[in-house]
């Protein structure tokens, strides 16, 4: 049996992958997670892909603006560095983003498992279905390729 391809954001790897810088041109919705103190303060969410991923006390809960219940949480310093609430309930990505296809990790292989260790949880994603993104603190997470085509653009 293949084994699957791990990938952490500090790992030598990446280094070698050819980045490119895109931007987002839609607007998403945003909630801030705040339960109460007497509630649990972590929240498992499964996002739209498949991923199982954490929230913690005020880290931020984005979705698309046409699938508010499809959402994946966003560290609260790095939403904050990264987008911008132009009115409640509604923000925009104003940071690039660094995106490099999954296949370039896999050699080509489209059907190979890419596991991807998130700041909040780990992702699986078939290297073909996916781009792997880098933030502003060197962080890293799975981004559908249907959506890099339908809502990004590159930066030149």
């Amino acid at each position: 049996m293949e084994m699957q391809i791990e990938l952490h954001s500090g790992d030598e790897a990446l280094k070698r992958l050819n980045f490119r810088a895109y931007r987002m041109t839609d607007e998403r919705r945003v909630t801030v997670f705040l339960p109460a103190p007497d509630e649990p303060q972590t929240k498992e969410i499964v996002t739209p892909w498949g991923g199982l991923l954490t929230a913690t006390h005020g880290d931020y809960l984005v979705s698309e603006a046409d699938a508010p219940a499809d959402c994946w949480p966003i560290e609260k310093g790095i939403f904050e560095e990264t987008y911008e609430i132009i009115r409640p309930g509604v923000c925009v990505k104003r940071a690039v983003i660094l995106l490099a296809p999954l296949v370039d990790v896999t050699g080509g292989d489209e059907d190979k498992m890419v596991i991807v260790h998130t700041l909040e949880g780990i992702e699986a994603a078939r290297a073909g279905d996916f781009y792997l993104a880098r933030g502003v603190m060197g962080e890293i997470w799975c981004y559908p390729k249907e959506k890099v085509l339908k809502k990004m653009r590159p930066v030149d």
